[in-house]
């Protein structure tokens, strides 16, 4: 199967629906879309916050925080996609002129083409991941309000206070429709945002890879020197501008992820040891359970991005080293002295310029959410 960008058709469908994609018509109404659809959402979250605050209402308060959160998160995290347009533009643009160049050899475009192919198939992953945890966690809270179908007060999907009243036919059925419809495709936006940092990686992991082979191919005698050297220089500084503008890009999103995702799977991981004591307790283990997988995996993800982008850039300086640069002139190696030198400078990403992202920042995320569970329960 042959591709022609990186980006996987489900992942362009959801950024033209946000009203970031460069040309989509009707993006302006899109993003208004967004603005009003989460204002709202979020004021009735918080007025419920507020309720629980004031009566005292400890498990209702964790399980509305770990749930409007999540809202907050994405909210802010399409702001910053908005507010950074034409950084974006420019990181597509270079994407299309890598992808333009590939046909140079089989070699790169085989290469491009895994790479696109790999990304295609985490996208779908991802986003599925989030489509099945929507689904299981409305699936319980149908079978909850069926068992209890006397009970004066019914459960919403989202925990929100209305101005309203809400309990009767068809107002209730209303609300629970448009909450489903809120759910899914904000699921679908958050997956479809992880699976763009997974892809944005992937293909900078694909132009190193070219690099290493172009720098292997240099003093092998298969490629003109003075040709070869220009383009590896060439598509070095690329990447590294590229790898720039992704961290410019997400570096303060990734800031944000690291806050609220500690809180979040903090909150649910207390609803998942206090829903065992329940008689109801296997239902909201399943429906918690579900969550907090697609909430892990969200922190995962911008984490091993930046494990991935900071070994992977390790890369070119290793295979400098261990090109035939002793066969060739000192004139014609001290090209590779540079290299070395400026790849010794990682690219990655970074948490709002602070720390990088790596797998430990990830293991530290879970060490603090579980030590705030401890903190919870002795609450509790």
């Amino acid at each position: 199967m042959g591709f022609t960008t990186t980006v996987s058709p489900v992942v362009e469908f959801g950024l033209r629906a946000i009203g970031i994609w460069p040309g989509s018509p009707r993006s302006m109404l899109y993003r208004i879309y967004w603005t009003i659809s989460l204002s709202l959402a979020q004021i009735f979250q918080f007025k419920f916050i507020v309720t629980c605050i004031k009566t005292n209402n400890f498990p209702n308060l964790v399980d509305s925080v770990s749930t409007s959160l999540p809202y907050s998160l994405l909210c802010l995290k399409l702001i910053i996609l908005w507010l950074n347009q034409r950084l974006f533009n420019d990181i597509l643009t270079s994407i299309s002129r890598d992808w333009r160049n590939c046909n140079s050899t089989v070699y790169n475009m085989r290469i491009m083409t895994n790479k696109a192919n790999l990304s295609h198939r985490c996208s779908m992953l991802i986003i599925s991941v989030y489509f099945m945890a929507v689904i299981v966690y409305i699936s319980v809270i149908i079978e909850f309000n069926n068992i209890n179908v006397d009970s004066v007060e019914k459960e919403l999907f989202l925990k929100m206070q209305f101005p309203f009243v809400y309990e009767f036919f068809p107002v209730y059925e209303i609300v629970m429709f448009v909450q489903f419809v809120q759910l899914l495709s904000n699921a679908s936006v958050i997956g479809m945002l992880d699976a763009l940092v997974i892809t944005l990686i992937l293909h900078v992991s694909g132009q190193i890879d070219i690099v290493c082979r172009g720098l292997l191919e240099l003093f092998s005698g298969k490629r003109e020197y003075k040709d070869a050297t220009s383009a590896i220089i060439r598509k070095h500084q690329d990447i590294i501008v590229l790898s720039d503008n992704i961290e410019n890009l997400f570096s303060y999103i990734a800031l944000l992820q690291f806050l609220t995702n500690t809180l979040v799977i903090c909150g649910i991981a207390f609803a998942i040891v206090t829903s065992i004591q329940t008689h109801q307790g296997y239902a909201l283990l399943l429906k918690s359970l579900f969550f907090y997988i697609a909430i892990t995996l969200e922190a995962f993800i911008f984490c091993f991005a930046g494990e991935h982008l900071s070994n992977k850039s390790r890369s070119i300086a290793n295979t400098a080293y261990e090109a035939l640069w002793y066969n060739a002139k000192p004139s014609e190696s001290r090209i590779l002295l540079i290299l070395m030198l400026r790849s010794q400078k990682r690219l990655t990403l970074t948490i709002g310029k602070f720390d990088d992202l790596s797998l430990e920042v990830f293991a530290d995320i879970l060490k603090a959410s579980a030590s705030y569970v401890s903190v919870l329960l002795a609450m509790f």
